[in-house]
């Protein structure tokens, strides 16, 4: 099929036709034997079909005029990407003759397009866009070039056509391309950023004078929170006063402006000259884009008031040294980080402000500096002249000049706040944050240290429970029990006075190492102290209450030479008082070793439970309360054992806890949990997500985060199907290893809640730094509910942490319709207890699902 561009003459009637029709119209005009009306017809068409091939000849050649005009190839094409025409400078572009062109599709110029090439093109034409893409088009002779190609359309005779106008870029890459090796060959640095302040592009001369290393990522080394920014004078500005920032706002460029650069991880000061440039877009009134070049100017501020000023805010001070005369250079900073009458004057001075230690160990440095060219970076102690101590880092390297003299240069910064935080955090570490006592760990590590010391081998503990605590802490609430818990640690310590170490080590269990010393008979003495302290009975709302104390006493070595040993003695021997009178002390002694290996017993089959196959799990349903439909499940451990018959898990969870057991146990709980939820989505139930308890042990024994990622790439489940369960121990436990463990749990889609919230001692911060998703309020608090007040307290106090942190909330517990009543009313939907189910066998809770399934269906 023969194709025309717009403006010629109809496909039917060639030129030669139409001037034929003409010539016969023009002689019937004359034909004298025609009727005088038609020939006045006649003649009148004749004048029309003059007139219109006229029209279309000038039409013709303005179109091709213009048509040529256009100094970039233009094709015009009809909806199927066939070439209807081509200007002038298209046939030069491709190196083409019109005619080899013209009815071939425009695959003849570009053969890399796809087969559909033209869908997106006539979407966007139909929503009355223009289409725009950067393609390689291809001369005669198979070379490609870059071009940008716009695609309008428009409607001729009827039909829609494309006119596509292709720019040449070969000038622009080749621009890019030298403006690109001119960035990279210019001294200064060079950055661009976009209007949010992104950052576009930078050079190796700006990465080079910002100081960042190879391995860094670009973007987080500038992050802004590692920054503080000074102004020339030395004063602290925001980012919006940079000089880009201010480009950015107002469209002014900027001449050289100086700005200071902290940088607090590497703890380091730059100066830097900068200067910046906006760049608008066509039209634009406000800048795109800001260029700002900038020099380091560090060196040349050095000695000025400026550097002093900044040196001040960032409490570091600059030091020099010239070996041959022994002179020393402060600057005022440094003069009074040191804080001495007289200012040094020689290194002599300086090494006298420190101790005898650290007195060395930087003479050593100054000597391999001087004679090696090793850097110096020391944190060294001393004493300020006002008594105070004294905390510096010194940064320092060797510098030889024409003349042979050694001199050495650096800083010098005050530490004195950071160490004070480490040893905050140290502090913290090894205290019970309700107490102020130390904490078991501490405490474990105090008794470790003395048993392995001959001297010191010879120690006693005391192991205290207090009596009717759950009774106060379930009837009065949490507060009261930590109000309680406080009161009883103050009155251990005024019984103990220096006679002793005074740990809290759980709950309401405290620990007391103390030396006889040749006194066999203190820690009985100390034993009756405590209990004699607990006569007079405690305060709460205005009402009085009395609390006493069991205690056991065991002797290192006779009753144990490791302290879970001597603990577990001590332990052995408080239970056998409990047991007796209450209020009481019992040492310990061999008529306990039967009790002590019924425990050993319960330990031993323990560990073996799991190979043995002894364990199983129940499945609890978590309940939607209003609907009474079922959102997920907890799995519960059983332990039936063939000696000690069916277990519950507060009998042998504590012990496991203990022994460590409990990470190889919730290593299988996790995997059995995994395995169940695979094969109810292999029978047709779908991803049931199901609930696990996870020890606060898991962290400290256990690659947590890699274990469950194993299980669930085991049985190709989402994260999504696995709630983690934590105590509030996990929480305060804090260390680096836990919070990234909960980080990479989160990532994995998988749900993190707190167990028993509340039950424990932790504190709101950990809910905030931590990526906890869901709450479980604990069965405790809802026993009185909704006629115990301060059931009804806490458990609204609960729900309102929640709310206001943007966390899940599930009760467990629920036994009653009163209850069940109250916690809708208080914004908890989710709930689980005897009231709905109590733990199913797998069997029983997918056939629960599937009946609701099937009644949701019908329904």
């Amino acid at each position: 099929m023969s194709q025309r561009p717009p403006g010629a003459a109809p496909p039917d009637v060639g030129p030669e036709e139409l001037h034929e029709i003409a010539l016969a119209l023009a002689a019937a005009c004359r034909d004298d034997s025609l009727p005088e009306r038609l020939r006045g017809l006649i003649s009148r068409a004749h004048a029309a079909l003059e007139s219109t091939s006229s029209d279309a000849r000038g039409a013709q050649l303005r179109y091709r005029a213009l048509f040529d005009a256009v100094p970039d190839p233009v094709s015009i094409l009809d909806e199927s990407g066939i070439v209807l025409d081509l200007n002038r400078a298209g046939m030069a572009a491709y190196q083409r003759p019109r005619e080899q062109i013209v009815g071939q599709p425009i695959e003849v110029l570009n053969p890399d397009l796809p087969k559909d090439h033209m869908k997106p093109v006539l979407e966007t034409l139909h929503r009355g866009g223009t289409y725009v893409i950067e393609v390689a088009n291809m001369r005669a002779d198979g070379t490609r070039f870059p071009v940008e190609v716009h695609s309008a359309g428009f409607m001729h005779e009827g039909r829609r056509c494309v006119v596509a106008v292709a720019r040449d870029l070969t000038a622009r890459r080749e621009a890019e391309l030298r403006y690109g090796q001119l960035l990279e060959v210019i001294d200064k640095g060079v950055m661009v950023q976009d209007r949010r302040g992104m950052l576009l592009q930078v050079n190796a001369a700006a990465i080079r004078i910002l100081g960042v290393e190879e391995a860094e990522s670009l973007r987080t080394f500038l992050n802004a929170e590692t920054w503080t920014l000074l102004d020339d004078s030395g004063r602290r500005i925001g980012m919006d006063d940079l000089p880009s920032q201010r480009t950015l706002a107002t469209g002014q460029a900027t001449e050289s402006t100086v700005i200071g650069l902290y940088h607090k991880p590497e703890r380091r000061l730059r100066w830097l000259s900068v200067t910046t440039v906006p760049l608008f877009a066509p039209g634009g009134r406000m800048p795109e884009q800001v260029i700002s070049l900038f020099s380091d100017v560090t060196r040349l501020k050095r000695d000025s008031a400026l550097f002093s000023r900044a040196q001040a805010l960032a409490r570091i001070g600059g030091w020099e040294w010239e070996m041959g005369r022994d002179a020393l250079y402060l600057t005022d900073e440094a003069i009074r980080i040191l804080g001495q009458p007289v200012p040094p004057r020689t290194m002599q001075d300086l090494l006298l402000c420190l101790g005898a230690g650290d007195r060395l160990r930087f003479s050593d440095a100054l000597r391999a500096a001087a004679e090696q060219s090793q850097p110096i970076d020391l944190e060294l102690q001393g004493r300020r002249s006002d008594g105070l101590p004294l905390w510096i880092r010194i940064i320092g390297e060797a510098e030889t000049d024409e003349s042979a003299n050694v001199s050495i240069t650096g800083t010098l910064q005050d530490i004195n706040e950071r160490k004070q935080a480490e040893e905050t955090l140290r502090v913290q570490a090894r205290t019970d944050p309700l107490t102020g006592l130390l904490n078991r760990d501490a405490i474990l590590g105090e008794i470790g240290e003395r048993l392995q010391d001959p001297a010191q081998a010879r120690l006693a503990v005391l192991y205290i429970d207090l009596d009717r605590f759950k009774m106060v802490n379930d009837g009065l609430g949490h507060a009261a029990g930590d109000r309680l818990l406080r009161h009883a640690a103050r009155r251990i310590a005024d019984a103990v006075a220096t006679d002793g170490l005074i740990a809290r080590f759980g709950g309401d269990e405290f620990l007391v190492m103390c030396h006889p010393e040749g006194d066999d008979a203190l820690p009985e003495r100390v034993a009756q102290r405590i209990l004699d302290a607990f006569e007079p009975a405690f305060g709460h709302g205005g009402e009085e209450f009395h609390v006493t104390a069991s205690i056991g006493i065991a002797h290192a070595p006779a009753d144990g030479e490791r302290p879970q040993t001597l603990i577990q003695n001590a332990d052995a021997a408080m239970y056998e008082s409990k047991r007796r009178t209450r209020n009481g002390w019992q040492v310990y002694s061999p008529i306990l070793q039967e009790s002590r290996e019924d425990r050993l017993r319960l330990e031993t089959q323990l560990r073996r439970a799991v190979d043995n196959g002894e364990f199983h799990l129940v499945y609890q349903p978590q309940v939607d309360m209003r609907r009474g439909t079922i959102v997920a499940a907890e799995a519960l451990i059983r332990w039936r054992n063939r000696q000690l018959g069916e277990m519950r898990p507060d009998h042998f969870i504590g012990h496991a806890e203990t022994t460590g057991d409990i990470v190889r146990i919730g290593r299988w709980v996790l995997s059995e949990a995994c395995k169940q939820v695979a094969a109810w989505r292999e029978d047709g139930l779908g991803i049931v997500r199901v609930a696990v308890n996870v020890s606060y042990r898991q962290f400290l024994g256990d690659d947590l985060a890699a274990t469950v990622r194993d299980v669930l790439d085991e049985f190709s489940l989402p994260g999504s199907a696995l709630e983690l369960e934590f105590t509030e121990r996990a929480l305060i436990e804090d260390s680096a290893d836990a919070i990234h463990a909960f980080a990479e749990l989160r990532e994995m889609g998988i749900l993190l809640a707190i167990d028993d919230f509340g039950e424990g001692y932790s504190a709101l911060n950990y809910l905030r730094r931590l990526p906890i998703q869901g709450l479980k309020l604990s069965q405790l608090f809802l026993e009185g509910v909704p006629r115990n007040h301060s059931d009804v307290a806490v458990c609204q106090a609960i729900a309102g942490i929640a709310r206001s942190l943007g966390l899940g909330l599930v009760a467990e517990g629920v036994e009653s319709e009163a209850q069940r009543q109250f916690l809708l009313e208080l914004g908890v939907n989710v709930g689980q207890g005897f009231l709905f189910a109590p733990g199913l066998t797998p069997a029983e809770f997918e056939r629960r699902m599937s009946e609701a399934r099937e009644a949701t269906a019908t329904g």
